[in-house]
């Protein structure tokens, strides 16, 4: 009922066409078969009859192969597919009709035949076919005609077929404007000297100067170089085009992945591209199903990590979205830019403090979330070994509020961005991000513990990972702005290791973390931590990142070594020694094993902390927490 409530004049339309070009073809076999002798015009009255309880059924067949709701401009093998069932079907039907219905009963013979009903079959699927066909053709050189004459730029592809052939059916659809595709470049032997799309493959990767002289010679120089995903695959080598597309003054952009449900457009080439290792195969069917419908809190929505997870919470299909931020301008950003993509979820910002216990209190008590994500926290290392009450006000009460409010709400869960930096800390956000982790572990252990299995109990868990790329106050934009101010570049050790992953890929694992958390068997698990692949080392970065702006690392530009800061260390790590690591069968994702102080003991040690930030103790501060979290320091690099 739903699909023919939907259904509009155009759709009508189609119908009409599908029922002339059914009739046409029924009587162009019964012509072709029967022309020449006076059987055709015998047989013509009982056909005439036939004929409208015939195309009733067929009215029914096209609706159920989707004939009347698939667009024509888009037609492809699918569609193909579907009007040879169709044909099938009505083919199978005239035969059980002549053989079963009127032969026997009305002339005591066959009235169509077997010959009259396997013509039927084949003009069917070409009446059927021709005009759509015709209509994407013609959709398809308008397209392409707009696309060569609207100052488009003459364009290599880089990368395989089928990342190729995606952006080609961009490009056709309308979706990619003002390029003009010339040819392909790929890595893999089997396309060399194919086309694809009518578009040719000139060569492997490394063939890139020669192809773009050839064009210069020919008076069509090549503006511009397109990477697809398979483009920036280690084999293919993307540092080299880059540096080989500088040299020669081409414009380089990249097509992203579409597995995470992009659009198809163009974007600058990054350095972060150029960083990452193979991402995880993220079940986007799987978060839809958590977030669909739902209403969503976010603290600190307004910084990197909040801001991408408002975005995709909106993308699964969130009903209401409220955004927690204390930054005025940071909500600005984040709230218009989510109306902006036109979404259909109320979304909500909201000037708060998490320190501010009544007031989160408050707020979630009239949103009434089913999942809070809480990414509001204080995370520069060096201005937290400064300012350590400050941290804990923030990232153990402020998540202490979060957590409390959640539960008061009534919410499902809550999940806690944490950090690597949480396990055996050796800074203050280590270890205030542990004493919070600490608190939901207890928490959702004892409410586990108190339920009566009228209602699943309220999740809270954490979710640590390591440096995001292009996150505020990463190091990848820090690096940008040192090279383009002409250096220097400042590295604090020359064997400083770190692990990263791009934003998207880190929000989304967040995301699933919480439906392995809220799965229909409760996991013993509360702490996740994501595979961040292999760790990298800051100096190379710093190498890398200088030679793809086409400078060579200590004649253009110098790498300073400045010593580590407070609070840092080498290497980081991603379980303690105490916790136990589990796999849960799901890919990027581990857990750990609970371990956490009774929630009695906590308390004890938040009355003191509270006490001693009064007084502005830092002595009694630190015992406290060192009580707390006894491994804290003792991974000091």
């Amino acid at each position: 009922m739903t699909r023919l409530s939907h259904l509009t004049l155009r759709n009508f339309l189609i119908a009409l066409h599908d029922l002339l070009a059914t009739a046409a073809a029924l009587f162009v076999a019964f012509y072709l078969r029967f022309e020449g002798g006076e059987g055709f015009y015998d047989r013509l009255p009982l056909l005439l009859q036939i004929l409208p309880y015939f195309l009733a059924f067929s009215v029914v067949v096209f609706f159920v192969f989707n004939l009347t709701t698939t667009k024509w401009r888009f037609i492809s093998l699918p569609d193909a597919l579907n009007i040879i069932r169709v044909a099938s079907v009505l083919t199978v039907a005239l035969l059980v009709l002549d053989y079963i219905f009127v032969a026997p009963n009305v002339r005591g013979a066959f009235f169509l035949g077997k010959v009259t009903i396997v013509l039927y079959w084949f003009l069917e699927i070409s009446f059927l076919s021709a005009l759509r066909m015709a209509y994407r053709y013609f959709r398809y050189t308008r397209v392409r005609r707009h696309a060569r004459t609207d100052d488009a730029a003459p364009t290599l592809l880089i990368g395989r077929a089928a990342d190729a052939e995606v952006l080609l059916r961009g490009i056709e659809s309308g979706a990619i404007k003002r390029i003009w595709p010339v040819g392909v470049l790929s890595p893999s032997s089997s396309d060399r000297g194919q086309l694809i799309r009518n578009v040719p493959v000139l060569g492997g990767i490394d063939d890139v100067e020669d192809v773009i002289a050839d064009f210069a010679k020919r008076n069509k120089p090549i503006a511009r170089l397109v990477m697809t995903p398979s483009a920036f695959e280690q084999e293919a080598h993307p540092e080299a085009i880059l540096m080989r597309a500088r040299k020669l003054g081409v414009i380089v952009n990249r097509m992203p992945s579409l597995e995470s449900g992009d659009t198809p457009r163009l974007t600058a080439v990054a350095v972060e591209d150029l960083l990452l290792r193979p991402s995880e195969t993220i079940d986007y069917a799987r978060l839809e199903a958590l977030i669909r419908g739902k209403a969503v809190i976010v603290t600190g929505g307004g910084g990197s990590i909040g801001s991408e997870i408002c975005e995709r919470v909106v993308a699964f299909g969130a009903a209401r979205l409220l955004i927690v931020e204390n930054s005025e301008p940071a909500l600005y950003a984040v709230t218009e830019a989510l109306t902006a993509q036109g979404t259909a979820a109320e979304i909500e910002g909201r000037i708060a403090d998490i320190r501010d216990r009544e007031r989160i209190m408050r707020l979630m008590a009239e949103f009434k979330p089913d999942i809070v994500f809480h990414a509001a926290a204080l995370k520069h290392v060096p201005i937290l070994e400064r300012d350590w009450s400050e941290g804990v006000k923030t990232n153990i009460f402020g998540s202490i509020n979060v957590a409390d409010a959640a539960h008061a709400a009534g919410a499902e869960a809550m999940v806690m961005i944490s950090t690597d930096k949480a396990i055996e800390p050796v800074s203050m956000l280590g270890l205030t991000k542990r004493f919070a982790e600490m608190y939901c572990q207890a928490l959702d252990h004892d409410l586990a513990a108190g339920s009566d299995g009228a209602k699943p109990p309220m999740r809270l868990i954490s979710v640590r990972f390591g440096n995001v790329l292009a996150s505020n106050g990463s190091v990848v934009p820090k690096f940008k702005a040192q090279i383009e101010a002409g250096g220097p570049v400042t590295v604090t050790h020359p064997d400083m290791v770190r692990y990263f992953m791009t934003i998207r890929e880190a929000c989304d694992l967040v995301i699933t973390a919480a439906t392995h958390a809220l799965g229909t068997a409760r996991p013993d698990v509360s702490v996740y931590v994501l595979n961040m692949g292999q760790p990298v080392k800051i100096v190379d970065l710093a190498e890398r990142m200088i030679r793809l702006s086409g400078l060579q690392p200590g004649y253009d530009i110098e790498i300073v070594f400045t010593g580590m800061r407070p609070g840092e260390r080498l290497h980081e790590i991603l379980f303690a020694s105490e916790e136990p690591t589990r796999e849960i069968g799901v890919a990027g994702i581990m857990a750990a094993q609970p371990n956490e102080p009774p929630m009695q003991t906590l308390r004890k040690w938040i009355a003191a902390l509270e006490q001693a930030i009064a007084r502005d103790d830092r002595a009694t501060i630190r015992t406290i927490l060192k009580d707390a979290v006894p491994e804290f320091g003792s991974t000091a690099a």
